[in-house]
């Protein structure tokens, strides 16, 4: 199973910013990576009226749409937390969520002070290092907004020192 880490933090911090710029240095050294987005209202991708939403609405469980670049899965199912998330990414390296700051999983927490006054997560056990534009009072691994290669090497070292990259292409 693929190791999980919460990319967490108040609206507006940069958490999407953040994933965005990690997903291409793991990329780059050769892991396979996926996400997972936490929203709090309910959502639909698919549009109404088009075949696969009909599939949906007849009762399929699960719609895949195919083309020749990209697949596409529609579920019926319910997310009782990351674990139930898991059997999706069996195929990953990583999982970076944003979000489920309430979650269990190792988080890593973006903190822009000009946004926010106070970290959200200090004292969490869960919170394994800040990404900051300040400087913070604490143990933990500190990086700055910035500082993406060193934040990828702690992630490495942290959470995947047994697991080797699938190709050695550095870009």
């Amino acid at each position: 199973m693929p190791e999980i880490i919460s990319i967490v933090g108040k609206s507006g911090s940069g958490k999407t910013t953040l994933i965005e710029k990690l997903i291409p240095e793991f990329k780059q050294r050769g892991y396979r990576i996926g996400t997972i987005k936490h929203i709090f209202h309910t959502f639909e991708i698919d549009k109404k009226g088009k075949d696969s939403w009909r599939h949906m609405e007849a009762g399929a469980d699960t719609v895949v749409v195919v083309s020749s670049d990209k697949i596409a899965m529609f579920k019926a199912d319910t997310c009782e937390d990351l674990n139930s998330l898991e059997k999706y990414f069996q195929d990953m390296d990583i999982v970076l969520t944003e979000g489920f700051k309430e979650g269990k999983k190792p988080k890593i927490e973006v903190f822009r002070s000009s946004v926010h006054t106070e970290p959200l997560c200090v004292g969490d056990e869960s919170l394994k290092a800040i990404v900051t534009d300040v400087k913070i009072d604490t143990d933990l691994p500190a990086f700055g907004l910035d500082e993406i290669k060193a934040l990828a090497d702690f992630i490495i070292k942290t959470f995947l020192p047994d697991k080797k990259p699938h190709n050695h292409i550095r870009i």
